[in-house]
């Protein structure tokens, strides 16, 4: 792929109270993705330049007034400097809400590019969700704000990707009570429809898919709770005869060996925890979230901003770099399936 054939993705430095801002400088300075994308910062300069300080690196930023206007000849990492936010303001490691107001205020001018044309992608730095929704963004994740600042009426949901496995879920950011409730046959076509459209779009020509059950041992016949009889497994099989390659219920303290294991290539998990809890101990350094069913194309490292470490310049950027390759991979797909259907 030549550099002009690379897609553009823009880098969002997360919230300042985080590692966001360390691991994005960290990132720009270690120059690899480079190789992938065509990498712009939408933020401001200032909270670059304290990540910088704290990674021990230096950047010769170039401004831009926006995307489109980036000379990708010139030197220098392109940043569109919005100018409105001080990480001076805040205290590291403490939720704010006015730092999350900023942080969702930075992703939604990153959005109006993506609308705009102007990028194929978005890989943000880790955010705090509730500093986001006490700040102003009433939304339970990140996820319902992007599809709300996008106007997008189908289904869309996080998937999470480990080594090549594709990990996604039937309910997400909600109680288990409420997630109990929302586990039924539409909403388990509908994600089993959605993760094998993805997992295509990202070149995985025929996903294999397990599907969790909801209740231990796969309800035990119908001892343990009958979800698996009456919901989940007429759902696999009337998606299995649409022409997905899924299998299940199985019983989830098991269904994620087989899938390490290399005998599927994703696992469809009822409830958010189901998944993650799996995926996490696998390489809790290592995992991307990609926001799937949306038209523009959005990843982050699965970890979290990591309050603990911030500060002290030892933030992985593993994960980080994951997020811009799978964005990169993505982006270029969709392109091209766009380019081919004109």
């Amino acid at each position: 792929m030549t550099a002009s054939d690379r897609p553009v993705i823009a880098l969002t430095p997360g919230d300042c109270t985080g590692i966001g801002p360390e691991q994005t400088a960290k990132l720009l300075a270690a120059g690899r993705m480079n190789e992938v994308a065509r990498l712009v910062v939408i933020g401001d300069s200032r909270v670059l330049e304290f990540g910088a300080k704290q990674a021990g690196v230096k950047l010769n930023l170039h401004r831009y007034q926006s995307p489109a206007a980036v000379d990708w000849e010139a030197d220098g990492i392109p940043i569109v400097d919005l100018g409105n936010t001080d990480p001076a303001e805040f205290p590291l490691g403490v939720a704010s809400p006015k730092s999350g107001k900023l942080t969702g205020d930075t992703l939604a001018r990153a959005i109006d590019f993506a609308k705009a044309g102007e990028l194929d992608g978005i890989t943000f730095a880790p955010l705090n969700k509730q500093a986001m929704f006490k700040g102003g963004w009433e939304f339970p994740d990140e996820h319902k704000m992007f599809a709300h600042l996008l106007d997008h009426k189908g289904m869309f949901s996080e998937m999470n990707v480990l080594e090549g496995q594709w990990m996604t879920r039937v309910t997400s950011h909600v109680s288990l009570r409420t997630a109990v409730e929302q586990v039924t046959f539409d909403s388990i076509c509908r994600a089993l429809k959605l993760a094998d459209e993805t997992m295509r779009m990202a070149g995985i020509e025929k996903p294999r898919i397990a599907v969790a059950a909801l209740n231990p041992h796969a309800g035990e016949g119908g001892l343990f709770g009958t979800e698996e009889i009456d919901i989940i497994r007429p759902a696999v099989e009337h998606m299995a005869k649409q022409g997905i390659d899924c299998k299940g219920p199985f019983p989830s303290d098991t269904v994620y060996l087989k899938a390490f294991a290399g005998d599927y290539d994703s696992v469809l998990a009822m409830y958010h925890d189901q998944g993650q809890i799996a995926t996490k101990l696998k390489g809790f350094n290592k995992g991307v979230t990609i926001t799937a069913g949306l038209d523009v194309v959005f990843t982050t490292p699965a970890h979290g901003t990591a309050f603990d470490i911030v500060g002290k310049g030892v933030a992985n950027i593993g994960a980080f770099e994951s997020a811009v390759q799978l964005a990169s991979q993505v982006a270029s797909r969709k392109k091209a399936a766009r380019a081919k259907a004109a």
